[in-house]
């Protein structure tokens, strides 16, 4: 099936959910895929692009025109530097000390704080019971938009898909202002969190197929 046809599927999925596919923003996950993949998708139509590695991403960015990037995967300190500015939005923020490096280079960078609600050792993000006080924290710094998480790596994900939206509802009480984006949902589980109120999917496969390699 092509690209055009696979989006197409995940939208009458996401009105299956009781959702509006309008309200949805689909990040189309081109990790591991070349800037054909990255033409081929903004063809189809899907205008954000999420990338994990910087490097990876910087090569396709000056290959690639129209699209609006994402950072999706684990951002190091000593990377924030190639990644501030860049990015319309970094999404895996997890310590004060990277939200202050991001705001020395571009304190108007939009961040999302990710956020470790499946407590899965491997997962990077920041615990569940220290959200609302980093989130409160980092957007003094810079420009916070919401929370971002992973569903957790087996068994049902409902609950720690709803323990985000809670946590992203007690940050904003804390800061006093809305912060509209939950990045939850992946091709495995993004009909979870539809349901559970996700803003924001990033998704792979459900749209390209198994990564090359």
């Amino acid at each position: 099936m092509s690209v055009e046809q696979n989006l197409q599927a995940v939208r009458e999925k996401i009105e299956r959910a009781g959702r509006n596919p309008d309200d949805i923003t689909i990040v189309a996950v081109t990790k591991g895929f070349g800037p054909e993949v990255c033409r081929a998708a903004l063809s189809a139509g899907l205008t954000v692009l999420g990338e994990n590695r910087v490097h990876e991403a910087l090569t396709k960015m000056a290959e690639v025109d129209g699209a609006e990037w994402h950072l999706i995967g684990h951002l190091q300190t000593n990377k924030a530097r190639l990644a501030a500015g860049r990015f319309q939005l970094i999404q895996s923020v997890d310590s004060l000390r990277l939200a202050e490096h991001i705001a020395r280079i571009e304190p108007s960078q939009h961040v999302l704080v990710e956020v470790n609600v499946a407590r899965e050792p491997q997962k990077s993000g920041v615990a569940p019971e220290e959200t609302a006080a980093l989130a409160t924290e980092i957007a003094k710094r810079v420009d916070l938009k919401g929370l971002m998480a992973m569903g957790p790596s087996q068994g049902d994900p409902t609950q720690a898909f709803e323990e985000l939206r809670r946590l992203r509802d007690e940050a904003q009480q804390r800061i006093g202002r809305a912060l509209p984006v939950l990045s939850m949902g992946m091709s495995g589980d993004f009909e979870a969190a539809l349901k559970a109120g996700s803003t924001m999917l990033r998704l792979g496969q459900v749209l390209f197929g198994p990564r090359p390699g």
